[in-house]
C-alpha cells in the first residue's frame, strides 16, 4: 500500500512537470491532454501562485510546489518507516 501512495506522489510531480513543460510549446496546454494535466495540477499550484509573485515571465511557484511536493513525499517516507 504504501509503494502505491509513493507512485501517486511520483506521478503527479511528472504530472507537474509535464505541465509546466508545456508553457514551453504554443497551444499545448489547450490540447486535450493540456487540459486533463492542468485539471489535476492547477488546483495544487494555485495557492503558490497566489503567494510567490513572478519574476518578469519567469514563474517559480511550480518549483517551489515541486519542492514541497517533495518534502511530504520524504515525510511520508520517513512516517511509513515508523510503522
Amino acid at each position: 500500500m504504501s509503494g502505491l501512495i509513493l507512485q501517486l506522489f511520483d506521478a503527479y510531480q511528472f504530472a507537474i512537470i509535464g505541465y509546466i513543460l508545456m508553457s514551453w510549446f504554443p497551444g499545448a496546454r489547450q490540447s486535450s491532454i493540456g487540459r486533463f494535466l492542468g485539471s489535476i495540477v492547477e488546483p495544487y499550484l494555485e495557492p503558490f501562485r497566489q503567494v510567490i509573485p513572478p519574476f518578469g515571465m519567469l514563474d517559480i511557484s511550480p518549483l517551489v510546489a515541486l519542492f514541497v511536493l517533495r518534502f511530504a513525499r520524504q515525510g511520508l517516507v520517513f512516517v511509513l518507516q515508523l510503522f
